[in-house]
């Protein structure tokens, strides 16, 4: 049995710190390292871009997660005592249902010439972060899987491709390390459907073993508290896999962040919730709200039958409204081929409120004793 994971994902770090954030915990300014370490987190989850440059070197943004940048953050997580999942994208920025763009430099590759691109990209990243002292001790090959990756040719239905896509990372990770445990990670957490049809088609064609499934669950994009838990229970007993909400987050808070932003109108994304979107959600939003549903979230995934439940992240809880940190820049528009506009969407979703101080859901999480 793996030990149970207290997560959160700071893919931002490295950008937020250099942005001048700061961080307080009972009104006493410290790292965001130290104190997510003193709330009990234990694994922090870094997402990898393979390019997220434009040719003339303009940086993406969103933390412009490139190897070098990875590595800085993942040492500073190794140097504090926590483990690092590394989340693997295939693409040169954010990779999600609605997007697995292929990295530029594999842009005219075939099928099976993309497969040992994964495998070698895979390889090398994980010795050469290892070997520059980065505590990996979760590998996930490709993000939110739902509609496939490197698309057009694994995008669904195309599940042959898919599987050997993916098992390519599994086997270069297994090659690399065979000690660290091995995710798959799709959307939708409360989609039993998306996730009987993804994996039954999976193995189907062949796919590579693994030991976890991970999920996303946002409750204001991704169904009710109860469609999650049943399809936990039920994707556990018919894979006999581990399951961790590998993405979670709530909103602590409808007020607006203009001021902290401080970007002109027609620049700013606005909510990751917007109003429109509250009515979906079981709790306020509200900073009870939010420490309420994370004691539900806790109690769901102990739940899960024989023991399977294995953990969570809480997706980007330090992204605070610094001016200049945003989900994207103009170039990854064009990348992207997306209209933006480009500043943050996620602060009211943070752990930490606009001034960057630690909400009251941290000491829930501190508290959780799961049971082992």
């Amino acid at each position: 049995m793996r030990k149970y994971i207290k997560g959160v994902d700071l893919s931002t770090l490295y950008e937020l710190e250099k942005l001048g954030a700061k961080y307080y915990d009972n009104g006493s300014e410290k790292g965001i390292l130290e104190i997510i370490k003193s709330y009990d987190i234990d694994t922090v989850r870094l997402r990898l871009w393979n390019d997220p440059y434009s040719e003339e070197g303009e940086a993406y943004g969103a933390g412009t997660n490139d190897l070098q940048t990875t590595l800085a953050i993942g040492k500073k997580v190794t140097e504090a005592g926590m483990g690092v999942l590394l989340n693997f994208h295939y693409s040169d920025f954010w990779a999600d249902p609605g997007k697995q763009f292929k990295p530029k430099a594999w842009e005219h590759y075939t099928v099976k010439e993309l497969e040992e691109a994964i495998y070698d990209y895979t390889f090398t990243s994980i010795k050469y972060l290892q070997d520059n002292g980065v505590n990996i001790t979760l590998i996930q090959i490709g993000n939110e899987l739902s509609n496939g990756l490197l698309w057009p040719e694994g995008k669904v239905p195309e599940y042959e491709n898919i599987a050997r896509f993916v098992s390519s990372g599994l086997r270069a990770a297994k090659a690399a390390d065979s000690s660290i445990p091995l995710m798959i990670h799709l959307d939708n957490g409360g989609n039993n459907e998306l996730y009987r049809r993804w994996f039954d088609n999976y193995f189907e064609n062949g796919g590579e073993d693994f030991d976890i499934i991970g999920m996303s669950y946002y409750p204001f994009w991704h169904g009710s508290l109860a469609s999650l838990t049943d399809n936990m229970n039920d994707i556990a007993k018919r894979y006999g896999k581990d399951i961790i909400i590998a993405e979670v987050s709530m909103g602590y808070t409808m007020d607006d962040y203009k001021e902290f932003e401080k970007l002109p109108d027609e620049e700013r994304k606005g909510y990751a919730t917007k109003p429109a979107l509250v009515d979906a959600v079981e709790y306020p939003m509200t900073i009870d709200g939010q420490k309420s549903f994370m004691e539900d979230i806790l109690r769901r995934i102990e739940a899960v039958p024989d023991n399977k439940g294995r953990g969570f992240f809480w997706w980007e809880p330090a992204w605070i409204p610094v001016p200049g940190s945003g989900w994207a820049t103009p170039a990854s528009l064009i990348y992207m081929n997306d209209k933006g506009p480009c500043g943050n969407e996620w602060a009211n979703q943070a752990l930490f409120d606009y001034k960057g101080n630690a909400l009251p859901t941290l000491s829930v999480i501190r508290d959780y004793k799961p049971v082992e």
